[in-house]
């Protein structure tokens, strides 16, 4: 690791972290879909694992980070760590690579960006700034990665130099997290090959001159010692890439379509299938053009051309076991998209991931199917209480079941969640104020625990104000 100068202590960084991606969460490119996400989180937490496992992991930082993947629903291709190990991928950057291992290289640069305390020495530079003013800086950087002229609207007391340094690491540690990251891909499971792949794809974007569609090159500038030195740590003789794998074929379709390209371009997409020389191209491209048309047909408002889309994509993906499950997937959300829900959950056996936990929900709301809807969704939150869509979608659940007061709550804790006390506090009062209203004993049960959360939030409310 490089010199550790770091004032910031972690609980100071991930407290900061938090408030920016309190920010984030807010912002309406933000993109809960839990396809791309549970992809997305499951390569990143197999990179930590094997940071943990090298050592690169100091265990506090383990403990006390989130290591939370946010999605944004930008064409644009970037990818940045932040405060509190925190990850925001764009929609742009899964649509370009393709393959895992070239997503895992960007993924695996950024984590050691975290693990090496880069960020916290950066912050560090801005020692005199209070922590609002930090995530103000870091905010306006994220927002002229997108859109130059945004900036302005986050920055604060014109800190225009801060504002465009925020995010950019030296070179020294550009190279640290080249040699870390790279270190972290066999470990984890992800071919090394992947890093130099995606390092080539990124030089010829930056021949080709930057037009703002890649971002990542602004803030994590190509040099050609980093080339350099990534292809050197291959070892001799090393094989070229395998063939990309058909289910990151079907996902980076998936991110394409969903970061709104516009209708001209989803036609396109809708009828690349049709062209002449379709049949002749390689399995993961056509798997991945199947899967992009169905998706367009879907948004286009042609359902029933999405179907036999699906079919004609389930014959393409073969035996492949990951691939058929995504099919699956897209297949029962077309099949919610035309109101079939009895079809969806034909589709979504009860074991499965949140995908399956979701889409399930859903349906069932829609087909007044399943008396304990709930049941599911409150074994996972009680696992996973920071997932403030399973609460959202609990809370549904329980307003339809005319359990206003559990619902209530379940809106609470989906705003904690995302760290919006204030927020928490307002929908718990309310139930507190429905309590007084009823008189069911089981309401009484529930008017307890909503004083005890309601004590919590308002506690993590006053921490929140006193930092600023």
């Amino acid at each position: 690791m490089l010199g550790d100068g770091s004032e910031l202590a972690a609980g100071q960084e991930r407290r900061l972290g938090d408030g920016i991606a309190r920010q984030l969460y807010r912002d309406p490119d933000y993109l809960d879909d839990p396809v791309l996400l549970e992809y997305v989180q499951t390569l990143w937490d197999a990179l930590r694992a094997a940071a943990r496992a090298q050592g690169e992991l100091a265990p506090e930082l383990d403990e006390r980070f989130a290591w939370e993947v946010l999605l944004g629903r930008d064409r644009t291709v970037n990818a940045f760590a932040l405060p509190g190990g925190y990850l925001g991928v764009h929609l742009g950057l899964i649509g370009v690579t393709a393959s895992r291992d070239e997503l895992a290289s960007v993924l695996a640069h950024e984590l050691s960006h975290i693990t090496q305390r880069h960020i916290a020495r950066l912050i560090a530079q801005q020692g005199r700034q209070t922590p609002l003013v930090l995530g103000a800086l870091v905010l306006g950087a994220l927002a002229a990665s997108k859109n130059p002229d945004a900036a302005q609207a986050l920055a604060i007391g014109g800190q225009a130099l801060a504002v465009q340094n925020q995010l950019n690491f030296s070179r020294d540690m550009e190279r640290e997290a080249d040699r870390v990251g790279f270190a972290l891909m066999d470990p984890a499971g992800f071919a090394p090959q992947g890093f130099v792949a995606m390092f080539e794809k990124l030089q010829q974007a930056n021949r080709i001159n930057d037009n703002a569609s890649w971002p990542y090159l602004r803030s994590h500038p190509l040099t050609t010692q980093r080339i350099a030195d990534v292809q050197a740590r291959l070892p001799v003789g090393a094989a070229r890439p395998a063939a990309p794998g058909l289910e990151h074929a079907l996902l980076a379709a998936r991110a394409r379509v969903l970061a709104r390209p516009g209708v001209d371009v989803l036609r396109q997409w809708m009828a690349e299938p049709q062209a002449a020389d379709f049949a002749g191209q390689p399995q993961a491209r056509r798997a991945g053009a199947l899967y992009a048309a169905a998706l367009a047909a879907r948004e286009l408002g042609e359902p029933a051309r999405a179907q036999r889309l699906v079919g004609d994509l389930q014959e393409s993906v073969g035996p492949d076991a990951a691939a058929q499950r995504q099919v699956r997937l897209l297949a029962a959300e077309l099949a919610l998209a035309r109101g079939d829900a009895a079809g969806a959950l034909k589709l979504l056996p009860p074991a499965g991931g949140r995908p399956e936990l979701l889409l399930r929900t859903q349906a069932q709301l829609r087909g007044g199917t399943a008396p304990d809807i709930a049941g599911p969704l409150q074994t996972w939150v009680a696992g996973h209480p920071g997932d403030a869509g399973a609460w959202q979608q609990l809370a549904s659940v329980w307003h339809a079941q005319g359990q206003v007061l559990r619902a209530v709550r379940a809106e609470a804790e989906a705003q904690a969640a995302r760290y919006d006390y204030a927020a928490a506090v307002d929908r718990l009062k309310a139930g507190q104020d429905l309590a007084r209203q009823s008189r069911a004993a089981a309401d009484h049960v529930e008017a307890s625990i909503i004083d005890t959360r309601l004590r919590a939030m308002e506690s993590l409310l006053r921490e929140q104000a006193a930092e600023r």
